[in-house]
């Protein structure tokens, strides 16, 4: 099979084709073509026309109230009170640049790092995630002397230059960088469980070896221990062990993207990678930091930042800056004070089992499978050959749309639906899901 989508088309709306859209939406897509120009997308084939957030919920214009089991950007629920109240609070006293003493922010960089590994005693702050993620780029190639980067075949991992070079799944035309180097991701559906594990490091020292007969120095593996992107394998705790350690034997240093399975988000852990017992070499982070306010920060180890600033600087004028460090600090203590880790991890068993009832019911769900409050339905075109159907995930998107439902589609063939909703989503509302789901697919067919 090939992959034959990239993430950005998944699901995406052409703001070419607006007729048939009612009037108001019809104006918005044109205004938004207009001043964005070609490349800026949109989901649906009707898109959403949405003007307020509240917890799990967002409403449209027209007054509609769509559960989101989509958005992790807003992780612990849309406009929480505390964070909107922290925000504010902090934005009505003080925000400047990172170059002036901020308690606040020091306290904020405090208590994330005391939510991680020991080892992991630093923290450089940014604005995104991508920002993250090419800091991080940076620093392993330093320390190591190297430039060869492993990633999985349909990653993303962010949207600068070198981040993109990096992400295989973004939009990108360009032809890949001869440094990054790509290996299959733990398909856990086509792989026996005992398989995943020596299967992802014996492909991991393919990459390894095949960097050494082209005389390209290893500098580093980068991954999200979901795999998300890639169609949401978080496999079984501890398979990721032996990858790690071949990459260490080689050299290299390992880059925990954290966006996507980090703060709670796996239900089991805080973090993604403490679900497999590894400390990384370096954590990015990004998007649900802020629960909407833009941050992003690398968590690092204290010897690799010293190598790194040895040779080279770095200043980043906005990261780190007490509105957003005031937005972090909220959306930890709302994480402890609403035990939303404790809540992902049950309602996100809660969901596998019923979906797992769904799956019985209808024969192009291949596989369910997931971690706490992020969870992957397969849907293929028969169980025995488990060939994807990206057909079958997409309609089945817009009609959950059209239930007031909102779901994502992830992998490199578009045929997985992605459930990520906050990290507030209660029983009522995966039952909301689970039915929104079981009336879809039974209008499959």
């Amino acid at each position: 099979m090939t992959a034959t989508r990239k993430i950005l088309e998944l699901n995406a709306f052409d703001m070419r084709e607006a007729a048939g859209l009612d009037p108001d939406t019809a104006n918005l897509v044109a205004r938004r073509r207009r001043v964005f120009g070609p490349i800026s997308m949109l989901f649906y084939a009707r898109p959403l026309n949405l003007v307020r957030g509240e917890g799990v919920w967002l409403i449209g214009a027209d007054g509609k109230r769509y559960l989101d089991a989509y958005n992790n950007v807003a992780s612990v629920g849309h406009c929480h009170p505390r964070v909107v109240a922290a925000v504010s609070r902090q934005m009505a006293t003080l925000n400047t640049h990172s170059r002036y003493l901020s308690e606040i922010v020091y306290t904020y960089a405090e208590r994330l790092l005391a939510t991680m590994p020991r080892e992991l005693s630093n923290i450089v702050l940014t604005c995104t995630g991508s920002e993250s993620v090419d800091l991080a780029l940076r620093i392993a190639r330093a320390v190591t002397g190297g430039t060869g980067v492993i990633v999985t075949e349909n990653a993303y991992h962010g949207n600068t230059l070198a981040v993109t070079e990096i992400s295989p799944s973004s939009a990108s035309a360009d032809p890949r960088n001869p440094h990054v180097f790509l290996v299959p991701a733990p398909d856990t559906y086509r792989t026996e469980s005992k398989d995943v594990g020596p299967l992802f490091a014996a492909n991991v020292n393919k990459a390894i070896a095949a960097m050494k007969r082209e005389k390209i120095r290893f500098a580093g593996l980068v991954a999200d221990c979901i795999f998300s992107s890639d169609g949401i394998y978080p496999g079984e705790p501890g398979f990721m062990t032996e990858a790690i350690a071949s990459v260490r034997r080689a050299g290299g240093v390992f880059i925990a993207d954290e966006v996507q399975p980090g703060f709670a988000r796996t239900g089991e852990k805080m973090w993604g990678f403490e679900r497999h017992d590894l400390v990384p070499d370096m954590v990015v982070m990004g998007k649900p930091m802020g629960n909407g306010y833009p941050i992003g920060g690398v968590g690092v180890k204290p010897a690799l930042l010293e190598s790194f600033g040895a040779t080279a600087g770095y200043f980043n004028t906005f990261g780190g800056n007490p509105v957003s460090a005031a937005a972090g600090l909220a959306v930890l203590e709302t994480l402890e004070a609403e035990n939303l880790q404790e809540n992902a991890f049950k309602i996100g068993a809660y969901l596998v089992t019923e979906l797992d009832t769904v799956a019985q019911r209808f024969k192009r769900v291949g596989d369910v499978r997931g971690s706490g409050l992020y969870l992957g339905v397969e849907l293929v075109r028969d169980r025995k050959s488990k060939k994807p159907d990206r057909a079958a995930a997409t309609s089945v998107v817009e009609m959950l749309r059209d239930r007031n439902v909102l779901a994502g589609i992830a992998g490199p063939y578009g045929n997985i639906l992605k459930i990520r909703p906050p990290l507030c989503f209660e029983r009522e509302h995966a039952d909301l899901l689970v039915k929104a789901l079981s009336d879809s697919l039974s209008t499959l067919g």
